[in-house]
Parts: C-alpha cells; structure tokens; sequence
C-alpha cells in the first residue's frame, strides 16, 4: 500500500495513485499535470518517511480534471425579538484532481 500526506489550501490529505479529490482552486488548466511540493509524509511496502516538517525532494504528481464550484452554503444570523436577520450565500472554487504518482525523493 502507498500512499502520501499532501499539504494544500491550508488542508491535509492523505492520497494514493488513482484517488479523485476536491481541494480548493489550483492555477492550472484542466487537463494539465500539477506538481503537490509539501509533502508531510510517505509509506511504501511498510517504510514510512515522516518530513519535518516537509519531506525534501518529495512530490506528489496529480492530473487536473475539472475546475469548478462546490454547494452553495448558507449562512443566515439572527437574533430573536429585534428584527435582526442576515442571509448569505458562498460557493468555494475547488479543483477536482486524480493523483497519478508518488514520488518519495531522496
């Protein structure tokens, strides 16, 4: 088994070769091959490396698929007996990618 913990948009992952995620939105084309450089953390066949706290040399290559925008999430305040009430709506970017190689590095 291996796989990877990879650091991006302030969020940890853990990836293997073939996973489909959502992390938030890369500056990359869909179709183009995109490069995760802080790696955490690597394990193949029972050998685990544990950066400190990045792994050096280590990357994570990953295929973009398609850009977008996540649910609508809403956000409504209120508070009661003074006619206060606030709705808002927000839709993250995300990046849908598929891992397609670890590279543990040196």
């Amino acid at each position: 088994m291996e796989y990877a913990v990879i650091k991006t948009g302030g969020k940890q992952y853990r990836v293997s070769p073939g996973d489909v995620l959502q992390v938030e939105k890369l500056e990359a084309a869909a179709g183009s091959d995109f490069s995760f450089t802080e790696v955490l953390m690597t394990a193949r066949d029972g050998a685990t490396r544990v950066g400190t706290p990045m792994l050096a040399g280590a990357k994570v290559t990953a295929r973009i698929i398609k850009q977008g925008r996540a649910k609508k999430i809403l956000i409504f305040k209120k508070k009661r007996r003074k006619n206060y009430r606030r709705h808002a709506g927000h839709r993250q970017y995300i990046t849908t990618v598929q891992v397609t190689a670890i590279e543990a590095g040196a």
